[in-house]
């Protein structure tokens, strides 16, 4: 299966503590693309509340430079984009309004060592994630609850292109999130570096009507374009080809874009 695009790639500016959690440049991820026949790639590493990996302010204008200069030395499409982070209960992410212009791409979501809003967002979009992570089969429904509302309101108020490996280290109620995508027009990823829902949760969440793009979540060059997990998810899960919206020479429509052109 080939992507049109690859919109979930992370390089060395996804770092922290001297250790760099992706391992190319800009370029190489880019170079890659182009290999794989690719006609464009988002850069989205780790939001700026992203304690342990996150991009930092400072680079940030280098990183936009690397993207530019990416795209001019290959001629594909590169994308400025940022994979934030679900801050608190009422849907709050770290990439602020005051950044739309200068990001292409809006990923989102939930992720560990992250600046919580207070400490119940931490209590329960950290600990109690990772506490019930050991015992998946005693999940409290206070904690679907928490994390199912905290998505759907990240949804509602912030113009996402997709929501990244949904269910991922975290509980929630997929359908319910899944039909607050659909209608806002926010996309499902489907992640081929990691499992993150059960063939039962997926095919639930694609009876919902949402759409989804593959992504790679490429933390090294040589995994960028990688499709292999979700061909094994599709071979298992019956998802319409034309209801993923990066393959097969299509382009998604990204909220974000729309929103931008709209609003600034």
């Amino acid at each position: 299966m080939l992507l049109t695009g690859d919109y979930h790639t992370h390089t060395i500016y996804s770092h922290g503590g001297g250790v760099r959690h992706g391992k190319g440049t800009v370029l190489q991820n880019v170079q890659r693309a182009k290999e794989l026949g690719l006609k464009e790639i988002a850069i989205t590493d780790h939001g700026f509340e992203q304690m342990a990996w996150g991009l930092k302010r400072k680079e940030f204008p280098q990183l936009i430079e690397d993207c530019r200069a990416a795209a001019q030395a290959t001629g594909l499409n590169v994308y400025v984009g940022m994979e934030a982070n679900l801050c608190d209960e009422n849907g709050r992410t770290d990439m602020l309004e005051t950044d739309y212009a200068k990001f292409d791409v809006f990923l989102m979501g939930i992720h560990r060592f992250v600046k919580f809003s207070t400490f119940r967002d931490l209590w329960n979009l950290l600990i109690r994630n990772s506490i019930h992570m050991v015992f998946k089969n005693h999940v409290p429904q206070s904690l679907i609850r928490f994390n199912t509302t905290a998505l759907i309101k990240s949804i509602e108020k912030n113009p996402i292109d997709i929501i990244t490996h949904l269910n991922f280290q975290s509980f929630c109620d997929v359908v319910e999130v899944a039909k607050a995508a659909r209608d806002y027009g926010t996309y499902i990823e489907l992640n081929s570096k990691k499992v993150h829902m059960t063939d039962e949760e997926l095919a639930r969440v694609c009876d919902t009507g949402v759409r989804f793009v593959i992504d790679s979540d490429a933390h090294s060059p040589e995994r960028v374009g990688d499709t292999k997990l979700v061909e094994d998810m599709l071979s298992r899960v019956d998802i319409p080809r034309e209801r993923i919206d990066n393959i097969d020479g299509r382009l998604p429509h990204f909220r974000f874009r729309e929103y931008k052109e709209k609003h600034l």
